[in-house]
């Protein structure tokens, strides 16, 4: 293959699609960020629920500190899936077009989006 593109069976519609490396090494990258958040998260609602289980009042007021780094890492892995979302569209778009196909409208990241804020924002 020429031009920076691998061959991934299964992925951007069938065998034999070129799929550019740099776009692979982004997914790779954002979903390595979105299980590193996830994981993160994992040990935050752990501790969130040992503290609400202990009813210590310092431990139950930590936990509005870590309720919301648990909403920023939420935040953070909807912005990376949009972002991978864009970015699968676009060269799936890149791609489509050089075939002489079509690909329909990418939503702007974020649009769409209802937030939801409570009284701890």
């Amino acid at each position: 293959m020429e031009g920076g593109e691998t061959t991934l069976s299964g992925f951007g519609g069938g065998a034999g699609a070129g799929v550019d490396t740099k776009v692979l090494h982004a997914f790779q990258t954002s979903f390595v960020q979105v299980q590193s958040l996830l994981d993160q998260n994992r040990v935050l609602i752990n501790e969130i629920n040992q503290n609400h289980e202990s009813k210590v009042p310092g431990d139950l007021s930590r936990n509005v500190g870590l309720i919301r780094e648990l909403n920023n890492n939420i935040r953070r892995v909807v912005d990376l899936y949009a972002d991978l979302s864009s970015l699968f569209a676009t060269a799936e778009g890149g791609r489509a077009a050089s075939e002489g196909g079509s690909v329909g409208t990418v939503r702007q990241a974020g649009a769409g989006h209802k937030r939801i804020r409570s009284a701890l924002d």
